[in-house]
């Protein structure tokens, strides 16, 4: 386990993620994030012991007054550059929207640059407006679109389970998201309760299936004939989230219990072949056996 820092750049935005150096921190603390494009002022909001794996950042240490000062200009170009690229797209009429604007004061190449991500349901022809935006905002402009995840992930919001959308708040990747992991989850296909915000499968669904796949692998499987502190019952459900079954009495009622305490039995036909085994009286397979069919000759009648 490491101590580690969970920091955000924006109030309820992406949690990243910072080992902690030779200081102690607190929730609130101001302090700078090695990125790509240098140091950014980021807000711790946990700090704790985790294992954050290898390839997390080590903290800068505390943002100082001159950090504070350049990351408030920061947020003014920012806040500017997508006023002005919003008011562009409309003289220029574009099908696009713009989702979010960063701004960075060294590209790597000692140039300023101006990050706009938009969405658009075609490719588009921004060719006038990159010229408006480099005269306008007097640095270079890269122009990114993204597809639907990524723009849930830049807007964020909140999910139908009433928390922050995951990708904009703890997953660092978004992978692939079948409907074969809504059907091994019990989801139904065709609904409404495994799409995410983002028009896509819910990305809950792809780190949630290790957890289903355990389970299926340790519980009885479904109409199974269980025993449980309470009397001899039939697995009708399953609680994947509270590692439990739902065992159904010989009077149709229902309870819930945990799958430590459930013991699976086998039917009386499993019993009679693994007692015939034990025995010796177990019937000889068929497996490899030639059955021979008789053809009746036919009659000269017949063959003509």
């Amino acid at each position: 386990m490491t101590r580690a820092l969970a920091v955000s750049f924006e109030p309820y935005g992406q949690l990243h993620f910072l080992a902690v150096g030779g200081r102690d921190y607190a929730p609130g603390d101001r302090v700078l994030y090695p990125s790509g494009g240098g140091l950014e002022v980021a807000t711790v909001v946990w700090r704790g012991e985790s294992d954050i794996g290898e390839g997390v950042p080590t903290c800068a240490g505390p943002a100082t007054d001159s950090d504070l000062a350049r990351d408030e200009e920061h947020q003014y170009r920012r806040a500017r550059a997508a006023e002005v690229a919003r008011a562009l797209i409309r003289r220029h009429g574009l099908a696009m929207k713009l989702l979010a604007v960063d701004y960075l004061d060294d590209d790597g190449r000692g140039e300023r640059l101006t990050v706009v991500y938009y969405r658009a349901p075609e490719r588009v022809d921004f060719r006038a407006l990159l010229g408006d935006l480099v005269r306008v905002l007097r640095t270079r402009i890269d122009l990114r679109q993204v597809g639907d995840r990524d723009a849930a992930r830049l807007l964020g919001g909140v999910g139908m389970c009433g928390r922050v959308l995951c990708c904009a708040g703890h997953l660092r990747t978004v992978d692939p998201v079948s409907l074969r992991l809504a059907r091994t989850q019990d989801v139904a296909a065709n609904g409404t309760q495994h799409v995410g915000a983002c028009g896509r499968p819910a990305c809950c669904l792809r780190f949630e299936q290790d957890s289903y796949e355990d389970f299926r692998a340790r519980a009885p499987r479904m109409g199974a004939t269980v025993s449980t502190p309470d009397g001899t019952g039939r697995v009708v459900g399953y609680q994947v989230p509270l590692d439990a079954v739902v065992v159904a009495d010989s009077g149709g009622e229902r309870r819930s219990c945990p799958l430590g305490r459930v013991c699976p039995i086998r039917s009386g036909r499993a019993l009679r072949r693994n007692e015939g085994v034990r025995t010796g009286q177990e019937r000889p397979s068929r497996q490899g056996g030639s059955v021979r069919r008789r053809i009746r000759p036919r009659s000269d009648q017949e063959r003509r």
